[in-house]
């Protein structure tokens, strides 16, 4: 018997964080369904002062995507379900939760692949990274990264199970300028992105419901009727 097993930890082990992601979501409502869908989408990875060590990154810039291994922290500690209502099929559907990418999970794990655009060493954060293409909510605990290497990471033959039954829709986008000049200007590439993708819960379809959303500091307010989603208010962030 190993020492693991004499003290009852076998097949535990305490995960440990080391960095958040600064991203312009709040919530989860509006957070793109996958990872790299939308290449706009800018967050930085700030690690926890005692990972700010510059050795750990020694080689880094030269890949180009990085895999991050973070929490579903708005799910952590609820409990997990066998089965699951993925978005993909409408949420009518119930399919096993290791077929899908749920966050109700006996471990509240997800793994997303995001584009390094570059690493900025600052003296008070120390190295960030700066990267793109990410699905995660702000303040998301990562526990680890490593290099997506294309040689083993890549399989053009893989098939995509029931997600290759039902073809990425996007919605055409009305946004009036008088609310897209109160959106940041390097932001409103990526909030049209987000819009374009349709950020509803695939199983609702009221074109009278207003829906909203925080991004990059401003309460956006839509409604979509059919294919077309219009931008009906773009306010300060909780009214501020």
């Amino acid at each position: 018997m190993n020492k693991e097993a004499k003290n009852g930890t076998a097949g535990q082990y305490a995960l440990t964080v080391i960095a958040r992601i600064h991203s312009d979501f709040k919530t989860k409502f509006g957070i793109p369904r996958q990872s790299g869908l939308i290449d706009a989408l800018t967050a930085e990875v700030v690690f926890e002062p005692e990972f700010r060590n510059a050795d750990a990154l020694r080689g880094i810039e030269g890949f180009s995507h990085l895999w991050l291994i973070w929490q579903f922290s708005a799910a952590a500690g609820r409990p997990w379900s066998p089965t699951v209502r993925p978005p993909r099929l409408g949420g009518n559907t119930r399919m096993g939760v290791f077929a899908t990418r749920s966050p109700f999970r006996p471990n509240a794990l997800g793994l997303s692949c995001v584009q390094l655009l570059d690493v900025c060493r600052e003296q008070e954060r120390g190295c960030v990274l700066h990267v793109a293409g990410a699905d995660l909510m702000d303040g998301t605990p990562i526990y680890d990264i490593k290099p997506y290497i294309p040689y083993a990471d890549c399989r053009p033959e893989a098939s995509g199970g029931f997600t290759d039954q039902t073809p990425r829709r996007l919605l055409q986008v009305d946004f009036p300028r008088e609310w897209l000049e109160r959106v940041p200007e390097n932001k409103r590439a990526a909030l049209c992105a987000v819009l374009e993708n349709d950020p509803r819960p695939s199983y609702q379809h009221d074109a009278g419901r207003v829906y909203g959303f925080v991004f990059a500091g401003c309460e956006v307010r839509f409604t979509v009727d059919g294919e077309v989603l219009t931008v009906r208010s773009v306010g300060p962030e909780n009214g501020a």
